[in-house]
């Protein structure tokens, strides 16, 4: 079986969605709000300060995973 289409097009979206995290952080964490709200959970972040940073630093973790992800297809699966 050829997974290399499939794991490029997973990296694909993982770095569409950490551009998006990174961007446009405050629009994830209201998606993430209405989420809970939805499952009958409410959350609410302590210091937004703090949740905006983190927000933003997952974005960063994201699109970092994927480019090394993307380089080690490239590079070591042929």
């Amino acid at each position: 079986m050829n997974y290399i289409p499939v794991s490029v097009a997973f990296i694909i979206v993982g770095i569409v969605v950490g551009l998006l995290v990174f961007f446009y952080p405050v629009s994830v964490m209201r998606m993430q709000v209405k989420f809970y709200e939805k499952i009958n959970w409410r959350i609410e972040p302590i210091s937004l300060q703090k949740e905006f940073k983190r927000t933003k630093n997952t974005g960063l973790y994201l699109l970092a995973l994927c480019l090394l992800a993307s380089i080690y297809i490239k590079f070591f699966l042929k």
